[in-house]
C-alpha cells in the first residue's frame, strides 16, 4: 500500500491494473480461488491486442518522477531502483519490441527471423540520452556488439527465414516448374540419353583431349 499523501509507484499501479484485470469468483472459498483462477486464466483465449498494449501513461519516461525527489542509486532500495530508473526506460521498450514482433508475425509463425533481444539491446542503446545527438546505429555496428561478435560469432541465419513470403513463393513456384518439366516422357528420354553419351563416350575426358590439342597447338 502507498504511504498516505504519497502518489502510488509506477510499480503499484502495474500490479494494481494486473489485479484489476484478473477474473473475479465470489460464490468459490478463498482458500480455493488462487488454484481456480490459475486454470481459468490457462483456459482464456489468447488476447493478443491486450497482451502488447501497454498504457498510455507508462510510456513518457517523465513518469519516473513518481518520488518526490530521484533516490539515490548507491543507496535506495532494489524495488525504489527498478521503479525510478529501470522500468520507466524499460517498459516503452518492450512496448515497441512487442509492436515490432507483431510486424515480423512472430505471433503467427513458430520460427521468424525476429531476435527480440537484439532488437531491444539497438532500441536502448540508440535512446540513451547520452546518445541523443547521435545519428541512429544499427545492432550490428553498436561498439561491443561488435567485440562480443568477433569472440561469438553466431552461425548464419537459415535462408528460409531471411527470405520474404514473395521471394519464397517464386523458388518453391520455379522449383515446381522444373519439376513438373522434368517428368515429362519427352524430357525424360532427353535426360536419359544424355546419361548414356556421358558413360559411353565419356564426354568430359574427350573434352580435356581436345582442349589439350588446342593448347599443344599454340604453344
Amino acid at each position: 500500500m502507498a504511504a498516505a499523501g504519497r502518489a502510488p509507484s509506477l510499480w503499484q499501479r502495474v500490479c494494481a491494473e494486473y489485479e484489476a484485470e484478473q477474473p473475479q469468483f465470489p460464490d468459490i472459498p478463498g482458500s480455493k480461488q488462487e488454484s481456480v483462477s490459475l486454470e481459468a486464466g490457462i483456459s482464456q483465449p489468447f488476447d493478443r491486442d491486450h497482451f502488447y498494449s501497454v498504457p498510455e501513461e507508462l510510456l513518457p519516461i517523465a513518469e519516473a518522477a513518481a518520488f518526490p525527489q530521484p533516490p539515490d542509486p548507491k543507496t535506495c532500495s532494489p524495488a525504489e531502483y527498478l521503479e525510478y530508473y529501470i522500468f520507466p526506460v524499460l517498459l516503452p521498450g518492450m512496448a515497441e519490441l512487442l509492436h515490432q514482433a507483431e510486424k515480423e508475425k512472430c505471433f503467427e509463425r513458430k520460427r521468424t527471423k525476429f531476435i527480440a533481444c537484439d532488437f531491444l539491446t539497438e532500441w536502448l542503446y540508440n535512446k540513451n540520452p547520452k546518445r541523443k545527438d547521435d545519428p541512429f546505429t544499427e545492432f550490428f555496428c553498436i561498439p561491443f556488439v561488435k567485440d562480443w561478435l568477433k569472440d561469438h560469432p553466431r552461425p548464419p541465419i537459415p535462408l528460409s527465414l531471411l527470405l520474404s513470403e514473395e521471394e519464397a513463393s517464386i523458388v518453391i513456384q520455379s522449383f515446381w516448374r522444373g519439376y513438373r518439366v522434368r517428368c515429362d516422357s519427352g524430357i525424360q528420354e532427353l535426360r536419359q540419353w544424355q546419361k548414356q553419351l556421358r558413360e559411353e563416350k565419356n564426354i568430359i575426358n574427350r573434352v580435356k583431349e581436345f582442349w589439350m590439342k588446342q593448347e599443344a597447338k599454340g604453344n
